[in-house]
């Protein structure tokens, strides 16, 4: 029901694009990100914003290379998304967002399927 706690909770006219995540999105997406790699050189994209963009092609639909020129570039947010959907992260990360999500919904724990990445 839209009350205007509920209302003032949804708002999204203060954000750059309506798919950006928001501050309280981001706290529960934060964890699910895998930390880079050892060795080599460190993350130069932030992954915040790494995330926005691909919220951005999930919302829109567009293009990769219709990307926004102030989110990072189509080739960071598609190499992010490629490494993360090969190696089965993608896939765990949606499915404890959904159910976390609906934990906070409903009030009770919601139980996730099991990982499709789980080994035997």
């Amino acid at each position: 029901m839209w009350t205007s706690k509920n209302r003032a909770r949804y708002d999204r006219s203060k954000l750059r694009y309506p798919s950006d995540l928001t501050d309280d999105e981001w706290r529960l997406v934060e964890p699910l990100i895998p930390p880079g790699k050892t060795g080599g050189g460190k993350r130069t994209v932030i992954i915040r914003e790494v995330v926005n963009g691909l919220m951005y092609i999930l919302s829109t639909g567009c293009q990769w290379r219709a990307i926004p020129k102030d989110l990072p570039p189509k080739s960071s947010v598609y190499d992010y998304f490629d490494l993360w959907a090969y190696d089965g992260h993608w896939n765990e990360s949606t499915t404890r967002f959904m159910s976390s999500v609906a934990n906070e919904r409903s009030g009770k724990p919601v139980r996730p399927p099991p990982s499709s990445t789980a080994k035997a």
